[in-house]
């Protein structure tokens, strides 16, 4: 009660916001991938090989982005740096290819807009801006100078998701099965071995003292700049905020691109999967077929 108590306080205390304001939000990305998740090839692995995937999934993984923010709008976008030298093949190049472009939300018209490359194509995904219910709590913690709120959110995972990945639970004992829902009934199969869950918990870190109702990626909606989210195996992290910088930047619609909503986008990646499980899927190890 007494933290419900201070976050009114808080937004109370709260300066309005000039209609022509300007922050710059700089987050650090990362996701966690667990080697035994990946099947049978994982598990014979020698441990030098499997740090050597590690290291490589590290590099893929942790990114920086800057979210550009006003009243109503963002640009999220990856800070530019040079690519590890190296190729890739079979599912790297697969994964290597999926490059993000900048992301555009305004949530006065509840528009979404970004730019994503996928194997050469150049694709402009046009959608409305994807809702979380979210619960609202009363704990609070130090994010650098600002006090940010917790909230949760159930998110549903789409069947393309990789990065949420799981070995599959194929315990068999019937009186578990009667007292909890088994993972294989709430998940998506993608081979014998793995499976992408159909929901996860989103826990978010906003701050009213920055009270804009925007945040990292496709996370907004919260009355304050969202400061961090643990999504699954991935966390963003905000490490720095610089409000009304010298020169700034224009906020522009991403432009380039054949234009195709989220669902459209996401029905090329799998017939593009299912043409690289008829490439490499012979070589041994994880046969892996989408389903549902």
């Amino acid at each position: 009660m007494k933290k419900l108590i201070a976050l009114f306080a808080l937004l109370i205390s709260v300066p309005s916001i000039a209609q022509d304001f300007q922050g710059q939000a700089f987050y650090q990305s990362k996701t966690t991938m667990d080697m035994s998740s990946w099947g049978g090839r994982a598990g014979q692995m020698s441990e030098e090989r499997k740090k050597q995937i590690a290291e490589r999934m590290k590099s893929m993984f942790e990114k920086t982005y800057i979210l550009t923010f006003n009243k109503t709008e963002s640009l999220y976008k990856e800070e530019e740096k040079l690519d590890a030298p190296g190729g890739r093949g079979g599912w790297g190049a697969m994964m290597g290819s999926m490059t993000g472009g900048a992301q555009y939300k305004n949530v006065k018209d509840q528009a979404l807009l970004q730019e994503q490359e996928f194997f050469g194509k150049q694709f402009l995904i046009k959608d409305s801006l994807p809702k979380l219910q979210w619960v609202m709590g009363s704990e609070t913690k130090q994010i650098g100078k600002y006090t940010a709120f917790k909230a949760t959110a159930t998110k549903k995972v789409d069947a393309m998701d990789w990065t949420n990945m799981r070995r599959r639970n194929r315990n068999n004992d019937k009186k578990k099965d009667e007292t909890k829902e088994t993972d294989t009934a709430s998940a998506t199969k993608v081979s014998e071995d793995i499976e992408i869950p159909k929901e996860i918990e989103v826990v978010a870190w906003y701050t009213p003292q920055i009270p804009i109702n925007q945040g990292p990626g496709e996370f907004w909606g919260l009355p304050g700049l969202i400061l961090e989210v643990q999504s699954g195996r991935t966390t963003i992290l905000c490490s720095k905020i610089v409000m009304n910088p010298a020169e700034k930047e224009d906020i522009k619609k991403p432009s380039k691109g054949k234009e195709v909503s989220q669902k459209e986008y996401q029905e090329t990646i799998k017939k593009k999967i299912e043409e690289m499980r008829e490439m490499y899927g012979g070589r041994g190890g994880n046969r892996v077929r989408i389903r549902g």
